[in-house]
């Protein structure tokens, strides 16, 4: 008998001071059985620097949700569709092979992927040159000291504060609050 994903409640408050954007978001996660709390917890941060583009993309007349992600390779981690159901954002986690990455980028305006893991450095060597050509995919590193310390936050019911100054996220629950600042690789 399969294993079934564990449902994560979360109540999201972003305060996106560089790009104007102020929001509530009551999300639900689904962490497929070979998910760790961490990958979970860097997919939500994702979702909490991209939020913005409702707005700015949207113009609030869209979705951002989470996508069927390891349970589905066709669909993303985090996805941004307009009223339309065109994908303008596809949101990645971890490292994937490189052909996933190409087809999600002639199916999305953008394409983002955020690396965490401690062998993101040999992995993006490995790749970078595949990766290269399109315009619409950006890569990001997210500092693995940093993905790790937002396990302790992952609970089945979540109470988060997501503020966004500088291109630094930090993402606290009351108790904890970490810093999240991603590098962009490409």
């Amino acid at each position: 008998m399969a294993l079934k994903s564990t449902i994560f409640k979360a109540s999201l408050q972003i305060a996106d001071i560089d790009h104007g954007y102020y929001a509530d978001h009551s999300l639900t996660l689904a962490r497929h059985p070979s998910e760790t709390d961490e990958r979970m917890m860097v997919r939500l941060c994702a979702l909490a620097l991209h939020a913005h583009q409702l707005q700015s993309v949207c113009q609030g007349d869209g979705t951002l949700t989470f996508g069927a992600g390891l349970s589905d390779p066709d669909e993303p981690d985090v996805w941004l569709r307009d009223f339309t159901g065109r994908t303008r954002l596809w949101l990645e986690v971890g490292q994937p092979e490189d052909k996933p990455l190409l087809k999600a980028c002639s199916r999305a305006d953008q394409v983002v992927l955020y690396c965490f893991s401690a062998s993101a450095d040999i992995w993006w060597r490995s790749i970078q040159a595949k990766l290269a050509r399109p315009p619409s995919l950006s890569v990001w590193r997210i500092l693995s000291a940093a993905a790790q310390a937002l396990i302790p936050m992952a609970q089945r019911s979540m109470q988060l504060q997501a503020t966004i100054q500088e291109g630094v996220l930090m993402l606290g629950d009351g108790a904890l609050t970490v810093d999240v600042e991603p590098v962009r690789w490409k």
